[in-house]
């Protein structure tokens, strides 16, 4: 389960500057998330699963940005306003499945 995380810090480490850490680690952060199928949630623990996983994300971009503060670049800003986008779209859809009725309680 971890495992997809500890390859995340490898990169971090061998990151030339701060910035370039941050931008890594954002990248990873979008990697778990492109594994993400909204259209294969059907059951209630499914749909709660999906928004932990974003909910999760979403705070730790938040951690990413508040870390690495003095060297927020616009590619770091850019990168994370791009991933919060994407989370506020997701949990738009899964909204939209659970009101359409797609979701089984």
């Amino acid at each position: 389960m971890f495992s997809a995380f500890s390859s995340i810090d490898y990169q971090s480490i061998r990151a030339k500057t701060p910035a370039e850490t941050a931008v890594k680690r954002l990248n990873g952060i979008g990697e778990v998330l492109s594994g993400l199928d909204i259209s294969s949630i059907h059951t209630q623990d499914e749909m709660a699963r999906a928004l932990w996983t974003l909910d999760t994300a979403d705070k730790c971009i938040r951690m990413i940005l508040t870390e690495f503060r003095t060297e927020r670049t616009r590619d770091v800003v850019r990168e994370a306003k791009s991933l919060i986008d994407l989370i506020e779209l997701a949990r738009d859809e899964i909204s939209d499945y659970r009101d359409g009725g797609r979701v089984l309680s």
